[in-house]
């Protein structure tokens, strides 16, 4: 995740945030999923919705922070 938020402006995280976890839910079709880079390998996770939260809790963490927000993350 750092490696692919690193020099990303924060609109460019926000769309990636996004859409990485649009892949994961199932919203996201297959083609668009080339356009994440060494992120599609995470695209199987949808396949075991348990997990799909363990994936995304850094991502949540992340969007959290750049919120601002002083709250507990949660994945839901």
């Amino acid at each position: 995740m750092t490696q692919a938020l690193k020099g990303k402006t924060r609109n460019e995280a926000e769309l990636l945030f996004q859409r990485f976890h649009e892949m994961l839910t199932g919203d996201l079709s297959e083609e668009a999923t080339a356009d994440l880079g060494k992120l599609a390998v995470f695209s199987g996770v949808r396949k075991f919705p348990v997990r799909v939260k363990c994936a995304t809790l850094a991502w949540h963490t992340f969007h959290s922070a750049l919120e601002g927000e002083d709250k507990p993350v949660s994945t839901e």
